[in-house]
């Protein structure tokens, strides 16, 4: 059932591989109409190859500038579902790309669900190899800083369905909305 929504911005979703930016962009969509932009697959479609390769190919540094170059050309679009790749906010650019329009929100979840739910993927190149919760928290903790930073809210994800995550986000950002007006 899809109960169409003008945010009037975009929803910016930043948070750790396997946070759920992808499933809750794609619940958002179908819940409220919104288009999704999937930072990873389209630039993944764009340079016609996966992101292992882009990394393989190119070098990591390539493939951030790619990840500022798409949120750039987000700016100009509004009712967007902005599912961001894991890295994004490590650079102070993407996040000022970020709120220019739009609200940014960091989908969290524990290092043990994290590796539950990327245990079987081999498309995520930061981690491959290194599939431990040890690490996987080591990772997160030197993210965690810039994440805080950027996000306009939390929603934490464990143990939550789509439909749960979606409805906190939503009254959050309209919650937001009336402090802002």
């Amino acid at each position: 059932m899809k109960d169409k929504r003008d945010f009037g911005y975009n929803i910016v979703l930043i948070g750790f591989m396997g946070a759920g930016k992808s499933t809750i962009a794609r619940t958002l969509s179908e819940r409220y109409g919104l288009e999704v932009a999937e930072m990873d697959q389209l630039i993944s479609e764009r340079e016609k190859m996966s992101i292992p390769e882009i990394f393989e190919t190119h070098g990591e540094e390539y493939f951030r500038n790619l990840e500022t170059e798409l949120l750039i050309e987000l700016q100009d679009r509004k009712n967007v579902v902005v599912s961001c790749g894991g890295g994004v906010p490590m650079r102070e650019c993407n996040v000022a790309e970020m709120k220019k329009n739009g609200r940014v929100v960091l989908l969290s979840a524990s290092a043990e669900v994290i590796l539950e739910r990327v245990k079987d993927s081999h498309d995520r190149p930061v981690i491959e190899g290194n599939k431990t919760v040890a690490y996987i928290r080591s990772l997160m903790e030197k993210r965690r800083e810039k994440y805080m930073a950027a996000a306009d809210f939390i929603v934490n994800t464990d143990k939550k369905s789509a439909e749960e995550i979606c409805r906190e986000l939503v009254e959050k950002l309209e919650e937001s909305n009336k402090n802002m007006e």
